[in-house]
């Protein structure tokens, strides 16, 4: 729509503290229908009539502002009375506050000193047919709200006994209207509610509250408490080896609430920031604390789950539910890599390796949608893509496998869905991304002289370093020809002409295995295989399985090698070794956190080490989604349940489990575009009994025997 309203904002500076805009307006007539249109730099919260408007957290979200800024449509026929009075408070949210938290950059300074301010319209129509808009201008005023400060990383202050009394005319401001974009992504909701498992006092002393599962969003507390009385809470992860409250790993973030209490019985929580947490410290809390004052609120986007895994093994169970609680977390209108520390940025490596099976786990076509879009805005001219997006590490180098999110999720978001529209949408952007290799790399047909983060936190890694073992340009390389080959696939689905990448792909490939006959690290078997880049796809993964019985039937992958691993050892036989690296719980391993009380996926396989001391304060999130990866190898290996990429979207399936000696049984379905399709196996008497459910044409594979079926419900004998 074309907005005719001004930008507004407060006529003066007010530090930390939020501002509240307020505009009144009567309504003589009767009214047939009533809509808010809103958005902000910055987030905001409306409420009509001492009603709060519609149940957006953290509105208008987060996207690359400078070129995108979403604005809200809320219906608020309902709220409408003859006196009427709107009321916007606004805080820093993702667009002014101190991000990312461990550098101070021109580009991050320039972010804080933007104004925040608000853009707005009522339209009414009333029943005789005459209409009427309210714009956001001068006439509005504004004040202080009883929101003291909010920023990301460091909470939320507010005091319930301010009173906004004084009252200023607004000012308006020039800033781009030409950006604004209807709601595209998902709104972001409060969605499950937490009770609190206990409120106990560690052996230091403190008062901390557990709520027994790690979420991101926010405490809502009551309380019965005099006028003045404060409460101050802080958030942490985990506890430590003594059982006292930890939360260095937050580094610079503070994630601190600071409440001073009105007179009596009230409820709050905060509404213009998120945490990331399991725990409170309560270090200011007026009366004797009980479990029934907290409820955990989880924030994250819209996302409707699709999927479900169960097994016989309770372990296992409590690793899926880690995985789709990570996900929950850190799909909170951007993939972030973790919820809680000064970071909480979109980074681009960790979505790429996790969009199948965050497509799996929940329905996020428009989640991802949104976000591609927001990485080809961002994308720089030259075709690089910056580590995160929204891109807040303005200047740092494209990484291989972080950058191919160009590539690889808009082609997953097609395979999942069908819709080749995400493949229209973003083929420029995926090519600028080829071309940009294409055009920067010291050998041609390879991709040599970048900088790359190579395979992040793999086990090979030399002493102090994040890196693993693998050859940086190896990787590199490897990502170079699967991105060629994916825009090739992409090209050919909505009818572009991909011939010179076709005839780079091939080049790219030859070059490859004339420069790396020989591979020194798992991760680089893995990749030679799992890219089509190895002489001996079969030999290459023999090898595999052979240095991993060599290292003791551990993984030493590391971001790049571990989310295809399992599938390249039962692509090529060796299925009974990927669930001993499934269900092996001694460290590494995935098991091996759950062990340690995990309720959600580590940034580290050994977060919290053998002997009780954690990893690290630097970098030690204890909600890291991207090892979660593994769920897509238990939907589509150890189920069964495959896409046929010549039927994107799940319009005929192919359906092949393969059962593991270590489970006794094993289900999981996916609600896809066409309907639910389940597979369960089950070792009984002797025999594997299989359970396929169907409402597609499928392709069932039985062990060796394969079976055509259409739509229906089957069970096989193997």
């Amino acid at each position: 729509m074309e907005f005719q309203a001004k930008w507004i904002r407060t006529s003066e500076e007010t530090g930390g503290v939020c501002p509240v805009f307020r505009k009144g307006w009567k309504t003589e007539k009767e009214v047939e229908r009533a809509t808010l249109y809103l958005t902000a730099l910055g987030v905001y919260e409306a409420h009509l009539n001492g009603k709060r408007v519609g149940n957006y957290v953290l509105a208008p979200g987060w996207t690359a502002y400078d070129k995108r800024l979403q604005y809200q449509e809320y219906d608020i026929t309902d709220l409408v009375v003859e006196e009427n009075e709107l009321i916007v408070t606004l805080g820093k949210g993702w667009f002014r506050s101190p991000m990312p938290g461990w550098q101070d950059t021109p580009d991050k300074l320039q972010r804080m000193g933007r104004p925040g301010g608000i853009l707005g319209e009522v339209h009414i129509v009333y029943m005789d047919g005459s209409e009427e808009v309210i714009v956001t201008d001068q006439s509005w005023t504004w004040g202080e709200s009883r929101v003291r400060f909010s920023e990301i990383y460091d909470g939320e202050f507010c005091d319930a006994t301010f009173v906004t009394k004084e009252w200023n005319t607004v000012k308006e401001f020039a800033w781009s209207k030409e950006i604004l974009i209807p709601q595209e992504g998902e709104e972001i909701r409060e969605q499950e509610v937490v009770a609190a498992k206990s409120v106990f006092r560690t052996p230091a002393g403190e008062l901390v509250v557990d709520f027994g599962q790690e979420i991101t969003g926010y405490v809502e507390f009551t309380v019965d408490a005099h006028a003045g009385d404060r409460i101050h809470i802080l958030h942490g992860e985990v506890l430590d080896a003594e059982g006292n409250f930890y939360n260095a790993n937050y580094r610079s973030a503070k994630a601190e609430i600071n409440y001073i209490c009105s007179e009596g019985t009230q409820t709050w929580h905060p509404a213009l920031t998120f945490f990331g947490f399991r725990y409170l410290l309560l270090d200011e809390f007026p009366g004797e604390a009980t479990p029934e004052q907290f409820r955990g609120i989880a924030v994250y986007s819209n996302i409707r789950k699709t999927g479900e895994i169960r097994t016989s093994d309770l372990a296992l169970n409590q690793l899926i539910s880690n995985i789709f609680w990570g996900q929950r977390d850190n799909f909170l209108d951007v993939p972030t890599d973790c919820p809680q520390r000064d970071e909480r940025l979109g980074w681009t490596g960790d979505a790429q390796v996790f969009t199948k099976t965050a497509s799996y786990n929940f329905d996020v076509e428009r989640f991802f949608t949104k976000w591609l879009h927001d990485l080809a805005a961002d994308q720089m001219e030259d075709g690089a893509v910056g580590h995160v997006v929204p891109d807040y590490l303005v200047g740092g180098n494209a990484s291989a496998a972080w950058a191919d999110a160009a590539t690889i999720c808009p082609w997953q978001i097609y395979q999942t869905y069908g819709n080749s529209q995400i493949l229209k949408d973003q083929f420029n952007s995926m090519k600028k991304w080829v071309d940009y290799v294409t055009n920067h790399t010291t050998t041609p047909n390879l991709w040599t002289g970048g900088e790359h983060f190579g395979d992040w936190l793999g086990l090979d890694a030399l002493q102090g370093s994040y890196k693993g073992s693998s050859r940086e340009e190896f990787i590199a390389s490897a990502f170079y020809a699967h991105s060629t080959e994916l825009v090739i696939k992409a090209g050919r689905v909505i009818g572009e002409d991909v011939a010179a990448y076709e005839k780079l792909h091939e080049k790219i490939v030859e070059t490859f295995r004339n420069t790396y006959p020989e591979y020194r690290t798992q991760t680089e078997h893995i990749l030679a295989v799992q890219f089509g880049l190895a002489e001996d796809c079969q030999k290459t993964a023999d090898a595999l399985a052979q240095m991993i019985k060599k290292d003791g039937c551990q993984m030493r992958t590391g971001f790049v090698g571990t989310p295809y691993i399992l599938h390249v050892l039962s692509d090529y036989g060796h299925t009974d070794l990927a669930y001993t690296l499934l269900c092996r719980k001694e460290y590494p391993s995935w098991l091996y956190a759950v062990g340690k009380g995990a309720t959600t996926i580590w940034e580290h396989w050994d977060g919290i080490m053998e002997n009780g001391e954690f990893w690290s304060t630097d970098m030690n999130s204890f909600n890291h989604y991207a090892y979660g990866s593994v769920a897509d190898w238990i939907y589509e290996q150890a189920a069964g349940i495959q896409t046929v990429e010549e039927h994107p979207g799940f319009e005929v399936a192919r359906i092949q489990p393969k059962p593991g000696n270590q489970l006794k049984w094993l289900g999981a379905s996916i609600e896809t575009r066409h309907g639910k399709i389940s597979s369960r196996w089950t070792h009984t008497d002797g025999a594997i009994r299989y359970e396929i459910v169907t409402p597609v044409p499928a392709q069932i594979v039985i062990g060796k025997k394969e079976y055509a079926v259409g739509p229906g419900s089957y069970i096989f004998w193997e």
